[in-house]
């Protein structure tokens, strides 16, 4: 099955919060999108594994992916090794993404960074033709796609470029909080995390606004690049 865009997530609720409204916005457009989750965020404080399979599944239907599946890396001890690489390489050469979409290049959880050097190199070796990956049996193609994309997370990075996603942030929010265990909720009895404040669900709405501010538009996401971006058109830009 070919994607036009696959995202990577090192734990499931990073593609929401990094690039929600983006992901929205592509299927809205009638593009086939797909998110590939490393870990089951097993190690976070809050909620199991369990449950945050069932939280990924309900943002996947929210958001109306196309498919959503999990590599089941360990949450926090997975590195970027010829293992690994191979694994996302399968994964890249499967869905054959035009885009691939994937975590901050830096941040404050060291799964992000690492998480975002081994999708990149992944990226790059699935495109020699000499690197041998088989589905179901059969010898895979090589392919790379046309370019990577980092969306950014926790840290403030200045983005390269920003998407509009005004008419998509509500629909942003609510795969968020499809992570109920992970996000604001008064009832819970859990312990507090940097992430389960009312201020922080706040916050994700500020900085899409702030963003959004800067090109004239109500909310916009921000992305980094790994190469010299070009435009057919001057109009090209908003």
């Amino acid at each position: 099955m070919k994607l036009d865009v696959l995202v990577f997530g090192a734990h499931p609720d990073d593609a929401e919060l990094g690039a929600g409204g983006t992901i929205a916005k592509e299927v809205m457009l009638g593009k086939k999108v797909g998110i590939v989750d490393l870990t089951r965020g097993e190690l976070g404080t809050r909620g199991s594994a369990e449950i945050r399979d069932q939280e990924a599944a309900l943002s996947a239907k929210i958001l109306g992916l196309t498919v959503r599946e999990n590599l089941k890396f360990r949450d926090g001890f997975f590195v970027n090794d010829e293992a690994h690489q191979m694994k996302i390489i399968e994964m890249v050469r499967k869905y054959q993404p035009e885009i691939v979409l994937c975590n901050a290049i830096e941040d404050r959880h060291i799964d992000h960074a690492k998480g975002s050097q081994l999708v990149s190199d992944a990226c790059f070796l699935s495109g020699l033709m000499k690197i041998c990956t088989h589905l179901n049996g059969t010898q895979q193609e090589k392919w790379r796609p046309r370019a990577i994309y980092h969306y950014i997370q926790w840290k403030n990075i200045e983005p390269d470029f920003v998407m509009d996603i005004s008419d998509h942030m509500d629909k942003k929010i609510e795969a968020i909080q499809a992570y109920s265990s992970q996000f604001h909720d008064p009832k819970s009895k859990e312990p507090e995390t940097p992430i389960s404040s009312k201020t922080f669900l706040e916050s994700v709405r500020y900085r899409a606004r702030d963003l959004g501010r800067l090109v004239g538009k109500e909310y916009a996401e921000g992305f980094n690049v790994e190469r010299l971006m070009g435009i057919n058109r001057l109009d090209d830009l908003i």
